[in-house]
């Protein structure tokens, strides 16, 4: 019944079906609009570029935990250098996001040539990058920006959004591409898949490993440079309090749609909890719960999902019967090979005649 109504692969879209249907009926005054709409979708960007960044890295099978230090570290950067009239704002985001790729290119030097386990090594730079910020900057940085460069993201485009949920489709868009239509999104999935086979079949599975981290902080810099668009200011609570919300959406995303972590199942998984938690936000007063507990509820059931997916049934072999059929003619096919329970001949190299014959 699960997979006829394809709940494993479609919970998501169940689940953001019934928030819209139970929310737009009991609140449908303040649920259902365009104000709404726009609300929740530019609200959750930021946390959405997170999960990519998360996501990036997954495929080979690599953690990356310093995501939400990494925007940090962009939005400190590039706001301190254009408050200070140091440069440009937008040569100061590009300093910023080269910044991210160096801390980013350390932290694959841990794991790849130390052979640190990538979730200890993300950790512990995750850390290191903190430590910096604290010790370079107060704990805000306010009008930082100027209005012309805050134009550049967050006027309005189409629907009334702003250009940085473009931004973020696009940015999408090209990782999606990269994972499903190129040789390195195969890549990518072998290495996480079966490291050690995809090494023997020529795959360059380290590169690839060190350099996902360095594309992962890239993006995590880049929902800093989305939050200059957007608030355009910093504090010391922006960033890490992200990174549980992007990793529940990741988690929950790769149960949907192929069964592994992919980015549309990430986008559908992000945004049916956003709505769900934003339904809830309206019809219960004390509201300060919701949130963790709506991730948390859903990250265990996004890895329970993911574990049953994993059991593979074997089927049973049909009885052989008692007797046994004449032996193949000897045309040069030896060295069966059972397959499905099919036998499939495979012919012997020489073109000779079976082994021992």
């Amino acid at each position: 019944m699960i997979k006829r109504l394809g709940l494993d692969r479609f919970s998501a879209l169940y689940l953001w079906a019934l928030f819209m249907i139970v929310f737009g009926i009991t609140k449908h005054d303040s649920f259902l609009s365009k104000a709404t709409f726009n609300l929740v979708t530019q609200e959750n960007v930021v946390i959405g570029v997170l999960a990519l960044a998360f996501l990036v890295p997954l495929s080979t099978g690599t953690y990356d935990l310093s995501i939400g230090s990494m925007m940090s570290m962009s939005l400190v950067i590039s706001a301190y250098l254009s408050k200070h009239h140091v440069m440009h704002p937008l040569l100061a985001a590009l300093v910023a996001l080269a910044a991210c790729a160096v801390a980013g290119f350390i932290a694959g030097f841990f794991v790849i040539k130390l052979r640190i386990n990538s979730f200890i090594a993300t950790l512990g730079m995750s850390q290191l990058v903190t430590a910096v910020i604290n010790h370079t900057s107060s704990q805000s940085i306010t009008s930082a920006f100027p209005e012309s460069y805050r134009k550049l993201g967050k006027d309005t485009f189409l629907f009334g959004l702003s250009r940085y949920v473009f931004f973020f489709l696009i940015l999408a868009v090209v990782i999606w591409y990269v994972f499903e239509h190129t040789p390195l999104g195969r890549y990518m999935f072998a290495t996480g898949g079966n490291p050690e086979a995809a090494r023997l079949a020529g795959v360059r599975t380290d590169r690839l490993v060190w350099g996902s981290l360095v594309a992962s902080a890239v993006i995590a810099g880049f929902a800093g440079i989305i939050h200059t668009w957007k608030i355009g200011n910093y504090s010391d609570s922006i960033g890490p309090g992200y990174l549980f919300p992007a990793i529940a959406a990741v988690f929950f995303g790769a149960s949907q749609l192929k069964g592994r972590p992919n980015v549309w199942g990430t986008l559908i998984a992000l945004y049916a909890l956003a709505w769900g938690i934003y339904g809830l936000n309206l019809a219960i007063t004390n509201t300060t719960w919701i949130q963790p507990a709506f991730y948390g509820a859903s990250l265990l059931a996004a890895v329970a999902l993911a574990s049953r997916s994993e059991v593979v049934k074997v089927p049973k072999r049909k009885k052989v019967s008692s007797l046994s059929p004449a032996p193949p003619p000897a045309t040069g096919l030896t060295n069966p090979v059972v397959a499905d329970d099919q036998v499939v001949l495979v012919e012997d190299e020489t073109g000779g005649s079976p082994a021992g014959a």
